[in-house]
C-alpha cells in the first residue's frame, strides 16, 4: 500500500513541479518582463528549488563521449555485449585515428567494474569509469531497476548475482582485472572463489573498495540497522509490491524511494544546507556552483528498486550470519572458499572517513584469501576520503586512482604473480603514500 501511496503522491506533484519550473524561467529569462521586477531573482530561485524538490528523477546517462589518452582526445561509445533480465554488461569502446594511440590502447589492461546494486544506478561510478578509460579498456555492470523487470523473468537472488558476475568475467576474459565498489565486494569475492575452487582461471587482480567483507568490524549506522533488526522485520517493513503502472507489477521489491529516504536521513543537516546554498547560488548568479549541485543531486536522487529476494539474502548472508567470514556460505550447493584463490592479486581500499563501510571491513579480505601469497596482497587507506571519495571526486582522481592504476599495471602480465616483491616489503601493505605497488 505504501508504494501505491507514493506513486499517487508522485503523480499529484508532477504538475506542480512542471509549473514551478516554468514559473522559475518566467522570472529569470531576460526577455520576460517579470525578470525585471523587484525580487525576481529570489522568486525564480525559490521556484527552481521547489521544482527540484518535487520532480521525479530518471536514470541519468553516463554521458562519456570522449576521454584523453596519452594527450590525444579519443571518442567513446557505449556498447552492450551482454543483456540479462536484471543487468546489462556495458563496454566503453574507445576510437581514434591516431595510429600510435590506437596501438597503445590495444595493449592497455582490461577492467571489469562491478557496480553496486544498492539503491543508486551504476552511473554513480561515472567518475570512476571516466578516469579508468584514460589507461584501460573498461566494462561495467549496469543493473536494471527491478520495477522494470516483468514477473515472468523470475526471481533474482544473491546467488544469481554471483552467477551474473561469473558470466561477465568469462565473457571479458580471465586476463581482466576486476574492481568492485562497496556492496559487490562480497559477491565478487564469492564469484572468484567459486571459480578458483572449480579449477577455472581467475582474473589477474581484484580491487575491492569500501565493502562489507566483514561487517562486524567498526560497524556503522548502516551495519547496525542490518544487524540489530530481525530478518522478519525487514520482510514485513521494507518489502512492497510494484504497482500496476510498471512492467514488474506485483514483483516484491525494496523500493528505491525508501532507500533514498534512508540515505537522506543519515545526514539531513548536510542536505538541508546544500539546498539552501543552491538557492543562494541562484540568487547570486553563481551558475557553476548551481550546476555542480544539479549534477550531484540528479545522480543522488535517481534510485532504483532492488529485488526483494536479493536484498533479503544480502541482509542475512552479509550482515546477520556473516557467512563469508565464518566459512559457512554455500552458493548453489558449493561452499565459498576464498582460500582457494591463488592466481589473483588483491588490493583493498578503505576511506578514512567512510561512514558506510567501517575501518577494517574491506581489509578483512586479506585474512580470507590465505591462498594468495603475502607479497601479492596490498591495502591502501585513502586519508581524508569518505565513502564516495574513494571512487569519485578529487581524492579518487589524485590519490586513489594512481594506486589502482599502478596495481593493475603491475599484474597485467601472465607471470606477474611469480615475480616476488622486494624482500623488505610487507603485506598486506597499509599504504598512505602515493605508491601502491
Amino acid at each position: 500500500m505504501l508504494y501505491q501511496l507514493f506513486e499517487t503522491q508522485r503523480a499529484l506533484m508532477s504538475p506542480f513541479s512542471e509549473f514551478a519550473s516554468a514559473s522559475a524561467k518566467l522570472y529569470s529569462h531576460p526577455l520576460s518582463p517579470f525578470a525585471h521586477s523587484p525580487m525576481s531573482q529570489r522568486v525564480s530561485a525559490g521556484l527552481d528549488l521547489m521544482h527540484r524538490l518535487a520532480k521525479d528523477y530518471e536514470k541519468p546517462e553516463f554521458g562519456i563521449r570522449g576521454v584523453e589518452v596519452d594527450g590525444v582526445e579519443v571518442a567513446v561509445q557505449e556498447l552492450i555485449p551482454i543483456t540479462k533480465p536484471f543487468c546489462r554488461l556495458l563496454r566503453f569502446k574507445r576510437y581514434t585515428d591516431d595510429p600510435a594511440v590506437l596501438l597503445k590502447m590495444k595493449d592497455q589492461p582490461t577492467v571489469l567494474v562491478v557496480a553496486p546494486l544498492s539503491g543508486h544506478h551504476s552511473t554513480l561510478l561515472r567518475d570512476t569509469v571516466r578516469q579508468l578509460l584514460k589507461d584501460h579498456k573498461v566494462f561495467i555492470t549496469d543493473w536494471t531497476d527491478a520495477r522494470m523487470v516483468p514477473l515472468e523473468e523470475g526471481a533474482f537472488h544473491l546467488d544469481d548475482y554471483i552467477s551474473y558476475v561469473q558470466d561477465f568475467i568469462r565473457h571479458v576474459g580471465p586476463d581482466c582485472h576486476v574492481i568492485s565498489v562497496c556492496q559487490p565486494t562480497v559477491p565478487v569475492l564469492a564469484a572468484i572463489s567459486l571459480m578458483a575452487s572449480a579449477g577455472e582461471k581467475t582474473p589477474r587482480s581484484m580491487t575491492m573498495m569500501g565493502g562489507p567483507i566483514d561487517a562486524r568490524k567498526s560497524p556503522t549506522a548502516v551495519n547496525n540497522l542490518a544487524m540489530n533488526r530481525s530478518y522478519s522485520w525487514f520482510e514485513n517493513n521494507v518489502i512492497y509490491r510494484v504497482p500496476t503502472n510498471f512492467p514488474a507489477a506485483g514483483r516484491a521489491v525494496y523500493p528505491g524511494f525508501l532507500q533514498h529516504t534512508g540515505f537522506v536521513a543519515m545526514n539531513p543537516d548536510r542536505h538541508l544546507s546544500s539546498h539552501y546554498d543552491y538557492f543562494l547560488d541562484l540568487v547570486r548568479g553563481d551558475d557553476d556552483s548551481a550546476d555542480s549541485h544539479r549534477q550531484f543531486y540528479d545522480e543522488y536522487n535517481a534510485v532504483l528498486d532492488m529485488p526483494a529476494e536479493y536484498y533479503l539474502d544480502t541482509i542475512r548472508v552479509v550482515f546477520q550470519d556473516f557467512s563469508l567470514v565464518n566459512g559457512t556460505w554455500d552458493v548453489n550447493g558449493q561452499r565459498v572458499r576464498p582460500q582457494d584463490i591463488t592466481g589473483t592479486a588483491l588490493l583493498t581500499i578503505e576511506g578514512e572517513l567512510d561512514d558506510i563501510s567501517g575501518a577494517g571491513q574491506t581489509r578483512a579480505a586479506h585474512g580470507l584469501c590465505s591462498g594468495i601469497a603475502a607479497e601479492h596482497q596490498y591495502h591502501y587507506d585513502a586519508i581524508g576520503a569518505g565513502h564516495y571519495g574513494i571512487f569519485a571526486g578529487r581524492r579518487w582522481r589524485d590519490n586513489v586512482y594512481p594506486e589502482v592504476k599502478n596495481f593493475i599495471l603491475k599484474y597485467d602480465r601472465p607471470d606477474a604473480l611469480s615475480q616476488p616483491r622486494s624482500a623488505n616489503a610487507a603485506a598486506p601493505r597499509n599504504s598512505r603514500s602515493k605508491k601502491s605497488a
